[in-house]
C-alpha cells in the first residue's frame, strides 16, 4: 500500500508564475519589494491533485526549472509593455508595467511550448502572454474597442458575465461546458490572434476569451480568473484538474 509521503512524492509539480516585484507593494520597515502569487492559484492546483510551486520572474535560472516541472501555470497580473506586440506606448490608459517579468516570462512559455510533453494554462495576461509570443497583438484599452465593457466593474474591478466554448475544443472538454460564468476584470484582451493559435471562446460582445495551440498536445489560454471561483464552481475547478491530469500522462 502506498504510504502517504509516497502519494505527495508522486503527485505533479505545476508551477505558477508570480508577480513581479514593482506589481504588488506590500509595505514593510525590513524589505523593499516581495516576490508574490495569489493564494488562489496555489489552492486549485492542491484541489486537482498537483503541487503548486510559484516561480518568481528572475533573470536567470527560470528556464532551468521547466524540465523539474509536469506542467505550467503563467498567471495574471500587470500589462505587457506594447513593445512586444508593437503596440501604443503612449496610450493614456496602460497600467504600470513589470518589464524584468515581461523578459522573463516571454521567454519561458517560448521555451515552454517547446515541451511537448509539457502542459500549460494562460490566465489572463497569460493568455496574452501566448498570444503575444506567438505574434499576435493586444488591444490597448478594451473599452476603446466595445459598446459596453461587461468585463470590468463600473469602478474597473472583478464582475462577471458568461463565456461560450468552441465544443470539441480542449477548453470544453476539460471544463464540461460550452457556457461557462466567468469572473474578470480585465482592460485588455487579444487584438490580431497569432497564426497558430485558434479562438476557442469568446464572450457575448465577441471579445476573444480562449485560445489553444493546435501544435502543442496541451496548451490553453484564457481571459477570464477561473482560480477565483475554482472553489465553488466545478468548471472553473475543472480546469485546474485537466492540466494536472495532463501532467500525470
Amino acid at each position: 500500500m502506498m504510504s502517504e509521503m509516497d502519494d505527495k512524492a508522486n503527485r505533479p509539480i505545476i508551477g505558477i508564475t508570480g508577480y513581479g516585484a514593482s506589481e504588488m507593494l506590500i509595505k514593510d520597515e525590513h524589505y523593499d519589494a516581495y516576490l508574490s502569487s495569489p493564494a488562489d492559484y496555489a489552492q486549485a492546483v492542491l484541489r486537482a491533485g498537483g503541487i503548486p510551486m510559484v516561480i518568481p520572474p528572475i533573470a536567470k535560472g527560470a528556464q532551468s526549472l521547466l524540465a523539474r516541472l509536469d506542467g505550467i501555470i503563467f498567471s495574471g497580473g500587470a500589462d505587457i509593455h506594447p513593445e512586444y506586440y508593437a503596440g501604443n506606448a503612449n496610450d493614456p490608459n496602460l497600467l504600470p508595467h513589470d518589464r524584468l517579468r515581461d523578459q522573463v516570462e516571454l521567454e519561458l512559455i517560448k521555451h515552454a511550448i517547446t515541451m511537448q510533453e509539457l502542459p500549460i494554462l494562460g490566465i489572463c495576461r497569460g493568455a496574452q502572454l501566448l498570444n503575444v509570443a506567438l505574434g499576435g497583438s493586444l488591444l490597448e484599452h478594451l473599452p476603446d474597442h466595445i459598446d459596453d465593457d461587461i468585463h470590468r466593474d463600473d469602478e474597473g474591478l472583478w464582475t462577471t458575465h458568461d463565456v461560450h466554448v468552441v465544443g470539441g475544443s480542449k477548453l470544453a472538454d476539460a471544463m464540461g461546458a460550452k457556457l461557462v460564468h466567468t469572473m474578470s476584470g480585465h482592460h485588455q484582451a487579444l487584438g490580431r490572434i497569432a497564426p497558430s493559435l485558434t479562438v476557442t471562446a469568446s464572450s457575448v460582445d465577441e471579445v476573444v476569451e480562449g485560445v489553444e495551440l493546435q501544435t502543442h498536445p496541451w496548451c490553453l489560454g484564457v481571459q477570464w480568473h477561473p482560480e477565483t471561483t475554482a472553489a465553488h464552481d466545478e468548471t472553473q475547478q475543472r480546469l485546474f484538474d485537466a492540466l494536472v491530469i495532463r501532467a500525470q500522462s
